[in-house]
């Protein structure tokens, strides 16, 4: 494939395009390929901060101008059962204590985009209170506001059904469920609710409970056993012991400072896609979508602008247990 792209590299699996992934996705012919054949797209955007940042945002009208241009780009690449899956964080006003609607309008004005036939299947909620204290000014200097600890997932689709399967992401019972499964009996019948819980509706071991629409990155109580499903956030970005980190601070490089959590790529490539199919991420930093992908056995194709945050990819995949290096393509 001939892009319009300074480098290219490859994977067992997937490619990786040096360059505006926008300009490209609308301008390239040979990636014209992709339209219709997209079954997930997962990508953290540059967020909307009041802050320039060294990975690039716009801010207020041009960052949601910017944001709504998305909308018709993104649903021609998606296949007809296929998923968009975004995380965003909050904004808040420039030097006022007072949160922004921005992401709020940016999400209308994607899913009401005329040209793009979307709507909101489900919101997530991430939580991670290893987040720095922010906004710093109203936080921790006037101590006005709490920390801002949580960013907001949106799942999107081009119809009600987009595939999907929850048996998939299924996360541990707890102790009292599975004592209930030894024992197999319980306090069926009517509740204060209203609901009527059958003699046999609960005795059905099915591998794990339904996961949650809210994600802890860590435990909210020590006492109580975080129940995440088996594949997801498995690492956060404050885990220093994995192989990327480890290699970046071995070769003095300062790792992408806004990288998406692995085990929420992981959660919604599981849930959301097969083996084989195609997994797309146009602002990829360090790539942990393509790495995510490539592990379980998906096709993938990431873009990033930023030549040094393409180098900290092909260091995430020089990772010996995935054993599959990104190469340069010969021109």
């Amino acid at each position: 494939m001939s892009i319009k792209s300074t480098k290219i590299f490859n994977s067992k699996q997937g490619m990786l395009i040096e360059g505006n992934s926008l300009e490209l996705l609308e301008s390239d012919e040979n990636l014209s390929d992709l339209k219709g054949k997209v079954n997930l797209i997962i990508t953290s955007p540059p967020f909307p901060l009041n802050q320039k940042k060294k990975y690039g945002n716009e801010k207020g009208e041009e960052y949601k101008n910017w944001f709504t241009k998305l909308a018709p780009i993104f649903s021609e690449l998606l296949a007809d059962d296929g998923s968009l899956v975004i995380e965003i964080g909050n904004a808040w006003e420039p030097e006022r204590p007072v949160q922004s609607l921005l992401h709020l309008e940016c999400l209308l004005g994607m899913v009401k985009h005329p040209d793009a036939n979307l709507r909101l299947i489900q919101e997530f909620i991430c939580y991670n209170p290893s987040k720095l204290p922010s906004p710093a000014q109203w936080v921790t200097v006037n101590r006005l506001r709490t920390v801002d600890s949580y960013t907001h997932v949106w799942w999107i689709a081009k119809n009600d059904f987009p595939k999907a399967d929850n048996s998939k992401v299924l996360r541990p019972y707890s102790k009292s469920m599975e004592q209930l499964l030894k024992r197999q009996s319980y306090n069926s019948g009517k509740r204060p609710s209203e609901h009527q819980i059958s003699e046999g509706g609960f005795l059905k071991d099915n591998g794990g409970s339904i996961a949650h629409n809210f994600f802890e990155m860590e435990a909210l109580d020590e006492k109580r056993d975080v129940r995440l499903p088996h594949s997801v956030l498995s690492f956060s970005n404050t885990n220093s012991n994995d192989y990327f980190l480890k290699t970046c601070r071995e070769k003095g490089i300062t790792p992408h400072p806004a990288r998406m959590s692995g085990g929420l790529v992981n959660f919604f490539i599981q849930f959301l896609t097969d083996e084989g199919d195609l997994v797309l991420d146009p602002f990829s930093g360090s790539n942990t979508t393509g790495y995510c992908a490539e592990k379980l056995n998906r096709k993938w194709v990431s873009f990033e602008i930023k030549e040094d945050y393409i180098e900290q990819a092909c260091i995430r995949f020089s990772d010996p247990i995935l054993k599959s290096p990104l190469k340069k393509m010969k021109a």
